[in-house]
């Protein structure tokens, strides 16, 4: 409602400017600092003075004489140097709130356009951990923001189930502990914990002889072809790793649209076709000497977007004819815009519910890949890769793919000294003050799952101190709602340019800079209705009835609050468009933490004027309306109580 208001407010003023001064000018709005100065301004006069070769404030002062004052605007003053400065009739505009989405989906240039955004691609060697809730929150909430905002976002998960780490545990239950398919098959759950294990092992096993790599490149050779006892293994411990992944990213309410397989890109020849089109325009070449002698690498020395490299050639081949993930990663990347020529084959996988390639599959399935633009949310390390993928893009001509290529970085998560003590890798005595970082090969990190469940585990005891009454059931649904708010929340607050050390204590705080403080928050605020209504004392709240409030009785910080509310779509968009997604987080909590203020200040439930009791009422329901469409976006539930 706000920003259509606001694009209103900019084509009246346009029709007027150009009806005075005979010229065309989009004039932009913005929100004063301070609402003394009015609810939207226009700096029109600061931005024609030099075409008018007129005095800003002579400008202002020309506009508003003979502007007329456009609806729901109930003053128009001119401001400082040469500001349109509008104050708005704030019942009209709570009333209109009520009733109004907090997301218009009908921009129609989102609407035309898709979006694939790849998100989560976990290895499927072992557990998820920490360092990639921070990937599939992240991705999930930008899927959210733009679905939001009516974009068509499609969701893959990438499955690299013919790489390095998923080899590794196959040469770990093949020829460290001996086991056959059948052997693995019968292993029981937590199969990903088990996993976990193995590919510490074998990493420790290389060292102790490096000549057992050997099996590492006879086992991906196994697993590129698809033949083969090791190949076999590789399927099964992939597809029982993406299980339990998908198990563990349903706790938080992270789902996909496709899973997309490695093995599929490699046994439809994806790589292939990419491949003699790379050749076919000398975009690669085979190395006859040096290093890099029997490999097919892709030249960059000269471009200025890796001017400096030490080494500017980037290797597509190997000498053994294994494929680097770069080129694999070229050759999907064509696909997901329509590119490659070639399609993969779709079946449903029905224990998870949702789709996944194959080499052959069913005919009714949904159309998939094709986007006008691709968001690949992989941490910083990658960005050389995802720039090489750019470069093989340009190469092959597709320049507007390459632009449309977008690669979503954040930095690693590490634990704080606290946490790192509370969950056993530091001792109690231990006087460490560095955040401890992850390693899957040395096997250090914290589970995803293992997170949680202490999550829920912290989180029940402060439930229960707070509320003894509750039965064990209740408990712990509430329990879960509290634990997946934490992580959600503490995994975007922060930019993504810093590194973040995850603190349990930090991620539960109440009364802090958390997801429980936005669901308590939002809890209060409904429970003022559900009260009124339990009582019987609740006249029915309609637009009318707020329309027709006395405009004296807003006080400037229930105002602000209702105000504040309106702007969450902008914010959303500003967001999503940027890809700085702590913007939504940052929004979620100021909302908060003005209601949690003006809530003290403005009681309803003992308001002895009807009157009154209504408009706190309204400035209320219309928080959390916006808090609540705005924790749906970060994946935060909404308990019943807290």
């Amino acid at each position: 409602m706000f920003r259509a208001l606001k694009q209103q407010l900019a084509a009246s003023l346009k029709g007027e400017i150009s009806r005075q001064f005979g010229i065309d000018h989009d004039p932009i709005a913005e929100v004063p600092p301070r609402r003394a100065l009015g609810d939207l301004a226009f700096p029109v006069g600061l931005h024609l003075a030099k075409s008018l070769r007129m005095k800003p404030r002579e400008i202002a002062d020309a506009l508003a004489s003979a502007w007329p004052l456009p609806a729901g605007v109930r003053e128009l003053k001119v401001e400082g140097a040469g500001y349109l400065n509008l104050y708005f009739d704030r019942s009209a505009f709570a009333a209109g709130l009520l009733d109004a989405p907090v997301f218009d989906p009908t921009d129609g240039e989102s609407s035309s356009r898709k979006v694939i955004i790849e998100h989560t691609n976990i290895n499927p060697n072992k557990a998820a951990h920490i360092g990639h809730l921070r990937n599939a929150v992240l991705g999930d909430l930008l899927v959210r923001g733009l679905r939001a905002r009516g974009v068509p976002v499609e969701v893959q998960n990438y499955i690299d189930d013919t790489g390095v780490q998923v080899a590794d545990v196959v040469v770990g239950f093949v020829d460290l502990e001996h086991l056959s398919v059948a052997e693995v098959a019968a292993l029981r759950d937590p199969f990903d914990y088990r996993c976990w294990d193995v590919y510490a092992r074998v990493g420790k096993w290389y060292e102790e002889d490096p000549e057992r790599q050997k099996l590492r490149r006879e086992t991906l050779h196994g697993l590129e072809s698809g033949v083969g006892e090791r190949a076999e293994m590789g399927r099964l411990v992939a597809r029982r790793i993406v299980g339990r992944h998908l198990a563990t990213m349903s706790r938080l309410g992270i789902g996909y649209d496709l899973l997309t397989h490695e093995s599929d890109i490699l046994g439809l020849d994806f790589f292939t076709a990419a491949f003699e089109r790379l050749k076919a325009t000398g975009a690669v070449q085979l190395e006859a000497e040096g290093k890099n002698a029997g490999c097919w690498v892709m030249p960059l020395e000269g471009t200025a977007e890796f001017a400096g490299l030490e080494d500017p050639d980037k290797v597509i081949v190997r000498s053994d004819a294994t494929v680097t993930y770069v080129g694999k990663d070229i050759a999907y990347q064509m696909w997901k815009f329509g590119l490659l020529g070639k399609d993969f084959g779709y079946r449903y996988w029905m224990e998870e519910g949702l789709w996944m390639t194959c080499r052959e599959g069913a005919d009714d399935h949904p159309a998939f890949g094709s986007g006008s633009e691709v968001i690949n949310v992989i941490d910083a390390r990658q960005s050389y890769l995802q720039k090489i993928v750019r470069a093989g893009l340009s190469a092959l001509g597709h320049h507007d793919a390459a632009k449309a290529s977008v690669h979503f970085a954040y930095e690693m998560v590490t634990l704080s000294p606290a946490t790192a003590r509370a969950l056993g890798y530091q001792s109690e005595e231990s006087t460490e003050t560095r955040a401890l970082e992850m390693s899957g090969r040395k096997g250090i990190g914290v589970k995803a799952d293992d997170l949680l469940d202490r999550l829920e585990e912290k989180a029940r005891e402060e439930i229960s101190s707070r509320n003894r009454e509750l039965g064990h059931e209740e408990l712990h649904r509430l329990a879960k709602e509290i634990a997946v708010a934490a992580v959600r929340y503490f995994m975007v607050k922060t930019g993504t340019t810093r590194v973040i050390a995850f603190d349990l204590d930090e991620a539960l705080n109440f009364e802090g800079e958390s997801g429980p403080y936005l669901q308590y928050a939002l809890v209060r605020a409904r429970n003022i209705e559900r009260k009124l209504a339990a009582a019987g004392g609740a006249n029915e709240l309609t637009v009318e009835k707020v329309a027709a409030l006395p405009e004296e009785l807003w006080s400037d910080d229930l105002w602000d609050l209702v105000h504040a509310a309106a702007q969450v779509e902008e914010t959303v968009e500003r967001a999503t468009t940027s890809l700085e997604l702590s913007l939504i987080a940052r929004c979620a909590l100021e909302l908060a933490q003005r209601f949690n203020t003006v809530y003290h200040h403005h009681p309803v439930l003992h308001e002895d004027d009807a009157t009154l009791q209504l408009l706190r009422r309204a400035a209320f329901r219309n928080f959390a309306r916006a808090e609540g469409a705005l924790c749906e976006l970060l994946g935060i539930p909404e308990p019943s109580k807290m």
